[in-house]
């Protein structure tokens, strides 16, 4: 039985065990997770070999977790609530050329996150990488820092953009009726109550979520198609005066020095609209074990979503740019609206879905301690989602919004946490990867060959360089003042060193990084499946790092990690 189950079909007929998949597993000595009363089919097998039994149904494929993915990314509302970076730090001619550059780094940082999607395809996700590449005795550590990071950066996702939505919904309403003034319960009350719908909507069965989805970013997409041809069909430049179009010179070769720094740093500075807005490919990674054919599918929606976002932005920003001074009639403006604030609910919801599984994923590991994670991790049996994680970070969410009541300054500066958490998060196990596994690394099927080590590279050092210009302020000297003060490094600094502070005095006792939850069996020297030679000749490194790839004809190519 053991042995049946502990096997699959290889593309050349003969049978290869678990340990044999091409991924990266954390099992101590080589041991190898089976369910004697289940047979595993491709998925599985992987998953079991990453330490983790099937929880999820496998509902998801390459189109419906790119749909949830693009969903998160939500163009047309964070293009529309991060304009104000782009034009007011660099103008008009940062804006393209601004996209273009930060497109080169975010893009290194989406391939090079595939590239460890395909090895560990496990909604743990960047967590769960850091903690198998990092050195033996630090993969615990390092998967703390990065899980609470992105954790900070997913919590606060779903609240920020709903606030977003109910603003601008609020504006909508303003604009048809001038007498109308939105106070901050209005926001607030309406910002829960999306909320709380997208709570629901989060909680339902896999499939329902994957075709809610499906519709939200199909509607995405025409939604930006539309604006992209809606501004300069409705502009009213000639009435007023002004050219159609605003010279090329203006719009290409203009850098507007909105801030107290050097261009070249404005410009900078600007990537912030661009960072924050191509944050949400991390998506497809957190859904992967309810994808089906996950270590390519998944990988492959990572890469598409950030290439696909990244070349509408870029497109969707030319009209803006073109036709800065126009003022559209009240009905397109209104139009414009509506299509952001559908969008920005689609964006909304998918920040939900993709939070809830982080958010299951740590409390698995007992990553929020153990008197919460027991609760965290538990699967509803009706629905196969995680209900339990998604009302618990509903409830923060809700929390957290109470900021609204503090002033603009307040709830800006949580918000502000987004972009920075995020693409910490995302770099750390790439830079592990790049500096202490090198060529040691064992890839899945979707991997970057030669250029692997080049592109995590240029994604750590473009990482490198960004987290210290996204937390320079506008002005400096006299200038500055708590209102124009960046408080990015305050707002993302102080949680993330009480984590650390927290782990020397306490977790570091208890947090073990990803643990095994199903029974396994030890493969041992020479044994022997379905007639296949399987050496279990792993080196353990600790719980945290992988072992040798075993010898035979499903290694291929695979080189073994060897931490």
């Amino acid at each position: 039985m053991a042995e049946r189950n502990s096997s699959v079909v290889s593309a050349s007929g003969r049978r290869k065990s678990v340990a044999q998949e091409p991924v990266t597993s954390v099992l101590k000595d080589g041991d190898v997770p089976y369910d004697p009363d289940h047979e595993w089919n491709a998925d599985e097998e992987v998953l079991a070999a990453l330490g983790y039994k099937p929880e999820f149904k496998r509902e998801f494929n390459l189109w419906t977790t790119f749909c949830v993915s693009f969903a998160v990314l939500g163009l047309l509302p964070s293009f529309a609530t991060t304009l104000y970076y782009g034009m007011g730090y660099a103008g008009t001619a940062g804006m393209p050329w601004g996209w273009l550059i930060a497109m080169v780094g975010i893009q290194c940082v989406a391939a090079s996150m595939a590239e460890l999607c395909s090895s560990m395809p496990t909604s743990g996700g960047l967590y769960y990488a850091a903690a198998v590449l990092a050195p033996p005795g630090w993969g615990p550590f390092a998967a703390w820092i990065t899980g609470w990071s992105n954790w900070l950066g997913q919590i606060t996702g779903a609240p920020s953009v709903n606030y977003g939505t109910a603003a601008m919904t609020l504006a909508a309403a303003s604009i048809s009726n001038p007498s109308y003034v939105p106070q901050n319960y209005h926001t607030f009350l309406l910002t829960v109550f999306i909320m709380l719908i997208h709570g629901c909507m989060a909680s339902f069965p896999t499939r329902w979520i994957a075709k809610v989805n499906s519709v939200g970013s199909t509607f995405n997409i025409i939604a930006l198609i539309i604006v992209i041809i809606l501004i300069p069909a409705g502009t009213n430049r000639e009435s007023q005066g002004l050219s159609r179009f605003t010279p090329s010179s203006e719009v290409w070769g203009t850098i507007y020095q909105g801030t107290a720094f050097p261009p070249g740093i404005s410009v900078l500075m600007s990537f912030i609209g661009v960072i924050w807005t191509m944050s949400g490919y991390d998506s497809a990674f957190h859904l992967s074990e309810e994808c089906s054919n996950a270590n390519v599918a998944s990988p492959r929606a990572i890469f598409m979503t950030s290439a696909v976002g990244g070349t509408f932005g870029w497109f969707l920003q030319l009209p803006f740019a073109a036709y800065l001074t126009q003022v559209l009639p009240q009905k397109l403006v209104l139009a414009v609206l509506a299509l952001t604030i559908i969008a920005g609910f689609a964006m909304g919801q998918g920040c939900m879905i993709a939070a809830s599984r982080v958010t299951f994923a740590y409390g698995r590991d007992d990553c929020f301690g153990t008197f919460p994670s027991k609760y965290i991790k538990h699967v509803n049996s009706r629905t196969r989602t995680p209900v339990i994680a998604v009302w618990f970070n509903t409830t923060i969410g809700c929390a957290l919004l109470l900021l609204i009541f503090s002033g603009p300054i307040a709830i800006g500066a949580l918000f502000s946490i987004g972009a920075i958490a995020a693409f910490v998060a995302f770099t750390t196990p790439i830079f592990i990867h790049v500096f202490f596994v090198g060529h040691r690394f064992r890839p899945g099927p979707w991997n970057l060959g030669r250029l692997s080590m080049p592109i995590g590279a240029t994604a750590s050092a473009f990482v490198a360089l960004m987290v210290p210009i996204l937390c320079l302020p506008s002005v400096t000297g006299d200038a500055l003042a708590p209102a124009l003060m960046n408080w990015t490094c305050l707002v993302y600094g102080a949680p993330m060193l009480t984590v650390v502070v927290w782990w020397f005095v306490s977790a570091r006792k208890w947090f073990k990084g990803p643990k095994v939850n199903v029974e396994h069996m030890m493969l041992g020297r020479d044994a022997s499946i379905e007639g296949t030679e399987v050496k279990s000749d792993a080196s353990s490194t600790g719980s945290h790092g992988p072992g040798k790839a075993l010898e035979g004809e499903a290694a291929g190519d695979l080189k073994a990690s060897g931490l």
